[in-house]
């Protein structure tokens, strides 16, 4: 099998550390790309779970709907005991 080289233009501090992980699992970098590389062709998928940290429509609405009860307190209610505020809740 023929070989070829893939540059990849990483952080220096990422690079480091994936180095020192690398070492201590007995691998080179070279080695631990290729297997991800491999498994990557065997699954036909990234083989971790990749998401986004960016909050979904309702967590938005959530947050914004927070802001304007910050804003217009009368827009909400408050409790200053936690067992009548549960048993409204659940009500």
């Amino acid at each position: 099998m023929s070989q070829t080289n893939l540059n990849v233009r990483i952080d220096e501090d990422l690079k480091k550390e994936f180095d020192v992980i690398c070492t201590d699992l007995g691998l080179t970098m070279t080695t631990a790309v290729t297997v991800f590389a491999r498994t990557v062709v065997r699954q036909q998928r990234i083989p971790f779970e990749i998401t986004s940290s960016m909050p979904n429509k309702e967590t938005l609405e959530a947050l914004e709907e927070v802001e304007r009860m910050k804003r217009n307190p009368m827009l909400g209610k408050s409790y200053t005991d936690v067992d009548m505020m549960m048993k409204e809740l659940l009500a």
